[in-house]
């Protein structure tokens, strides 16, 4: 039995849109194939998450989810599902009650066709004789780092997926020849009894079309697409944010038949960095300064991520201070300015003092008055005047 998803990504089933695509990224990072090689567990991992992510950060899909569960997504349905897969339509449960086959896009078809509409099926009507179907949407989750979502990459990954059959060229059949569908008499529909009801439903042989292959291809049993490996390059644009997606056309997986690729959709993740944080077009940096600079003042170099940067920093800086880079950010995705630098400051107090430091520092001290410690005099006056 498949796990809940609510369980695989550690949330309650009440959990928000934002609390699902926390535990998501993070446990996506953890078990992406790219940060676990050669790790199978790992790779089962990476898709179960992501199937569980695809349905539950969907409205309409996690409502299908939480009435009717793992149900709502069995194969063969026409929309794209979980990771890429088929998704399946809620009211195949009653078809297939009532003897039609899951999918009312596919081999399937019943009453329930009849009543709410089906173009492939109501009213007896046949599909294009090929069988031709376009193929699946795929999903690919992509870490990357802050520099690369920052000035945009190339990035060029490997997949599996169903891809045009090389030995039929993607026709199912070497020579394309077709004959009368025996199950259907090349009707496309067949029609089964269940009690008082006489139901119509799409041929489960010839998947409507009336008619199956005379030769189909040995490679690929007729399907005209095969498992293979695939390399796809594309471009990542610079200012791409945190869960973004890029959709590549045409490198899904392969039609049925010869019928057209789905599209790629690759999802951005970008991987913490280890001294900025990203906020929109802005960074933001917990920044040390040494004890004396602080009080004394001048001029300090500051990291970015185009190089280091001369900035000044004001005498009598306290701890707690954010000094602002203008233009230290980054360049917005589509935008023409950038964010900002934050520095938050973090006044550095000397530790391991030798006996003529500490005795040269206490004589400093000594010697400050309360002008020379505004924030300490301040916090004392309110301190007094709470006490009292």
């Amino acid at each position: 039995m498949a796990q809940d998803y609510y369980e695989l990504l550690g949330v309650a089933r009440n959990a928000t849109a934002a609390d699902i695509k926390k535990a998501y990224r993070k446990l996506a990072m953890k078990y992406h194939p790219d940060q676990n090689p050669g790790d199978p567990k790992a790779e089962a991992a990476f898709k179960e998450i992501g199937e569980a992510y695809e349905v539950l950060s969907d409205d309409q899909k996690r409502a299908a989810y939480d009435r009717y569960g793992h149900a709502a997504f069995k194969q063969g349905a026409g929309a794209a599902g979980p990771s890429g897969g088929p998704f399946h339509d809620p009211f195949d449960i009653f078809r297939e009650a009532f003897g039609g086959a899951a999918g009312g896009g596919g081999a399937g078809g019943s009453i329930f066709d009849e009543i709410f509409g089906n173009a492939g099926a109501a009213g007896g009507r046949r599909r294009d004789a090929s069988g031709r179907q376009r193929g699946s949407d795929l999903r690919y989750d992509l870490p990357i780092t802050l520099e690369e979502a920052a000035f945009g990459c190339n990035k060029l990954i490997e997949i599996e997926k169903y891809d045009t059959c090389e030995t039929c060229t993607g026709a199912g059949s070497p020579s394309g020849g077709m004959k009368t569908c025996t199950t259907c008499g090349g009707a496309g529909q067949v029609v089964s009894s269940k009690g008082f009801f006489h139901v119509q439903q799409t041929c489960p042989a010839c998947r409507g079309t009336g008619g199956i292959l005379s030769d189909p291809c040995r490679s690929c049993a007729g399907d005209g697409r095969t498992l293979q490996r695939a390399r796809i390059k594309f471009k990542v644009p610079a200012g791409i944010r945190e869960g973004q997606r890029l959709r590549s056309p045409g490198n899904g997986e392969a039609g049925f038949r010869g019928g057209p690729h789905g599209d790629l959709h690759v999802v951005i993740h970008i991987r913490e960095h280890e001294l900025f944080e990203r906020d929109g077009d802005d960074l933001h940096c917990e920044y040390p300064v040494a004890f004396d600079k602080a009080a004394l003042g001048g001029e300090v170099e500051v990291p970015t991520l185009e190089g280091k940067r001369t900035i000044k920093i004001p005498a009598g800086t306290q701890s707690g201070t954010t000094v602002r880079v203008a233009g230290g950010g980054i360049l917005g995705y589509g935008s023409k300015e950038k964010g900002n630098l934050y520095l938050h400051v973090q006044v550095e107090v000397p530790t391991k003092l030798n006996q003529a430091q500490r005795d040269k520092l206490q004589a400093f001290v000594e010697s400050l008055e309360d002008k020379n410690q505004p924030v300490r005099r301040s916090f004392l006056d309110r301190a007094k005047a709470f006490f009292s």
